[in-house]
């Protein structure tokens, strides 16, 4: 049965077609002419072939089960096309209602700040690699020497001050890639339990230091995931570095690996500061510090966005949980079977 026209489509600023269950258009508002670069009036009654050119996305289209929805971006219209977003749900009638968005301008400012973040950071490492250096062999050369301790702090401070520096252009420059839409490797047989532990060791001078003791349980017989070793390696070590600088002295940082419903599931939890309820809901945005004050150490906001973006990669989930005065739980989830995350179509 054809739907009747609802006049609220013809004001959208994205495309909406109703597809029948033998897949003709039945329905399609001026948007979904426009963005498909078809003259008006003429989609209904083609088929989704016809209507998006386009064999992989119309394969996807096809496969959506009643009651679900699906995502997935293509490059549609005749020439170059434009790279549009589409949203599709299949109704228990088996319609299908596709709503297309036109994010080609999203996409090519995306593109053009990747490249520029790209660009800059390239130009940036050589330089604050040369002054890192500098000051390592100036710190070096004033502990053996007779140098008033004033000159030896300032020295010492020039010194965290560009491994600050160093830190933030490395992972500004990871956070833009992934961003821009690099791929993540998962072909890596990875054992979360082990890169638990090895990731820990890193972290466990820096943790002695702030006194601070550092503990992994991991289940015993842990199935393995497929992944990206090397990013959820940076996971870990973005969120026990975190932990720590948030940990009072004398407190300890635990490390949770275990089974949880089709998933391996890892926690972080420490006993320090906690956050603030105002600041739970962003602290995975870009640049974003609950509390500067209160936190030891620097920080470039940058740590948390990162592991988001590294799990939300891998079909998982990471959440915070987390109370002011009484520590931080930050967890987060890996199916042990990956889902095929498609690039655009």
């Amino acid at each position: 049965m054809t739907p009747a026209p609802d006049p609220a489509d013809d004001l959208l600023p994205v495309g909406i077609l109703h597809v029948s269950p033998d897949r003709r258009v039945v329905q399609a508002n001026p948007a979904a002419h426009v963005i498909l670069d078809i003259a008006p009036d003429r989609l209904v009654g083609r088929t989704l072939m016809e209507a998006l050119l386009d064999a992989r996305l119309e394969a996807a289209l096809d496969g959506v089960p009643a009651g679900s929805t699906t995502t997935a971006e293509a490059r549609l219209g005749r020439g170059e096309g434009r790279m549009v977003a589409v949203r599709a749900r299949r109704s228990a009638d088996g319609e299908l209602v596709v709503i297309l968005e036109d994010v080609t301008e999203l996409r090519r400012l995306r593109q053009i700040r990747t490249e520029f973040i790209d660009n800059l950071s390239h130009e940036l490492r050589t330089p604050l690699s040369t002054v890192s250096l500098l000051a390592e062999t100036l710190a070096r050369d004033a502990a053996a020497s007779d140098v008033p301790d004033k000159i030896r702090e300032r020295i010492g401070l020039i010194e965290i001050e560009t491994g600050h520096l160093v830190q933030m252009v490395s992972e500004l420059l990871d956070l833009a890639r992934i961003e821009g839409g690099t791929q993540l490797r998962l072909l890596d047989d990875v054992d979360l339990g082990a890169l638990a532990e090895s990731s820990v060791a890193r972290l466990r001078l820096f943790a002695e230091r702030q006194g601070v003791t550092l503990t992994v349980e991991a289940a015993p017989d842990m199935p393995r995931v497929t992944g990206d070793e090397a990013r959820l390696g940076q996971v870990f070590v973005n969120l026990v570095h975190n932990a720590v600088k948030f940990s009072p002295d004398g407190g300890e940082v635990r490390v949770t690996v275990r089974p949880a419903d089709g998933a391996a599931e890892v926690s972080v939890a420490d006993q320090g500061i906690g956050i603030g309820r105002a600041d739970r809901a962003r602290v995975f945005e870009r640049f974003y510090k609950a509390d500067r004050a209160r936190m030891r150490g620097g920080g470039t906001g940058l740590g948390l966005a990162i592991a988001r973006h590294v799990v939300e990669g891998h079909g998982g989930t990471i959440r915070l949980d987390s109370e002011e005065g009484r520590g931080s739980t930050f967890t987060f989830t890996i199916p042990f079977t990956q889902p095929r995350i498609p690039g655009p179509a």
